[in-house]
């Protein structure tokens, strides 16, 4: 199957390159401790995020989950005051109010809201305005596969096939709901359990930039025209883990040293006489060990795919290095600006000098 028809490769990799680089720089401003809490990148997430974005223009609006950076990136926010907001400064995007789970750019307009699943009703919401407004006017919601667990999200789903609303819902799925592997808390599929709802479905690996672009423009394109909500499954892998430092990603990459870390503390409760008896100890160490062995597999299996890389073979290698050398110039000059308006101060916690 070729490129589907208006997919501009070098856009969609240009927008994928932009996020890219400013999740790496916000993840080493967080190893730096100068971003408050905790951090969830988006990388992996670009193809997705890229190829979504691409089908939307003007006034159309996007409710974010937690990993809300580089949709914003890739609708055009300034990367410069979205680095202030995440660093916590008053001049940053929401004068340091948001941090980087609660972003808002009123200009696109988007939003985003921690809590996991509440990006459905934000986006319904959205549609109810656009639908008596603006008619016309999509709104689109990004979530995780584990958010589909949450009562709030199924009702979005319900409200949007009953009121026939124009929005779009994008599940991100990584197969992980933050350490535990989400087939183990989940019934059934997700993407029949969307389907039993009336949305229109489509699914596709969210490492191909041009098959997702393919099927959010059908999509988008019946929300748009009148014809009902649809929903998105595109799959995913977060090298980066839940969050920057997260321990599974520490472990598999830093086996030895993780081992050094955690192997006293679990001798000495192995040998506590105190608190649960030996078989609970051991069945909660081989449950360690299987979550471990799986992420392992997962991790070394899914690490192929990273959509830049697989981005980079849709266009000349002339082209795929004048636009990392213009991206990377533009977003080193603003992490740059951005850290020294932040200015010498004490770092959140103590700096960790990498994310391991």
């Amino acid at each position: 199957m070729g490129l589907p028809l208006g997919f501009d490769a070098a856009s969609a990799y240009r927008a994928m390159v932009r996020m890219r680089l400013v999740e790496e720089a916000l993840a080493q401003a967080w190893a730096d401790g100068l971003v408050p809490g905790e951090y969830h990148s988006g990388i992996g997430e670009e193809g997705i995020n890229a190829g979504v974005l691409s089908h939307l223009s003007g006034r159309d609006s996007m409710a974010l989950d937690h990993r809300n950076t580089s949709p914003l990136v890739g609708r055009g926010t300034d990367i410069k005051l979205l680095m202030l907001e995440v660093m916590g400064s008053e001049d940053g995007l929401n004068r340091g109010w948001a941090g980087h789970m609660h972003l808002m750019d009123p200009g696109i307009p988007a939003a985003a809201d921690g809590i996991v699943g509440a990006s459905g009703p934000l986006a319904v919401g959205q549609a109810i305005a656009n639908a008596q407004l603006h008619p016309g006017r999509v709104a689109v919601a990004f979530h995780g596969e584990a958010a589909m667990n949450q009562g709030m999200l199924m009702e979005s789903y319900n409200m949007a096939v009953a009121w026939n609303l124009p929005v779009l819902f994008v599940c991100k799925d990584n197969k992980w709901s933050i350490t535990t592997y989400s087939a183990d808390v989940t019934g059934g599929d997700l993407v029949e359990r969307a389907r039993s709802f009336g949305l229109a479905v489509e699914k596709v690996g969210g490492d191909r930039v041009e098959d997702v672009y393919r099927a959010a423009g059908r999509l988008i394109a019946r929300a748009r025209n009148g014809q009902g909500p649809g929903f998105l499954s595109a799959s995913c892998h977060r090298p980066g883990g839940h969050f920057e430092g997260d321990p599974i990603v520490r472990l598999l990459r830093n086996p030895r040293g993780q081992a050094e870390e955690w192997g006293p503390p679990m001798i000495r409760s192995a040998r506590e006489t105190t608190g649960g008896n030996r078989s609970d100890r051991v069945a909660a160490v081989k449950v360690l060990t299987k979550r471990g062995a799986r992420a392992a597999w997962d991790y070394t299996v899914r690490a192929r795919m990273d959509p830049l890389r697989r981005g980079r073979r849709l266009l000349d290698q002339a082209a795929v290095e004048r636009i990392e050398t213009f991206e990377r110039q533009e977003v080193e000059q603003a992490i740059t600006e951005a850290r020294a308006a932040v200015g010498p101060r004490s770092t959140f916690g103590v700096a960790r000098g990498g994310s391991q």
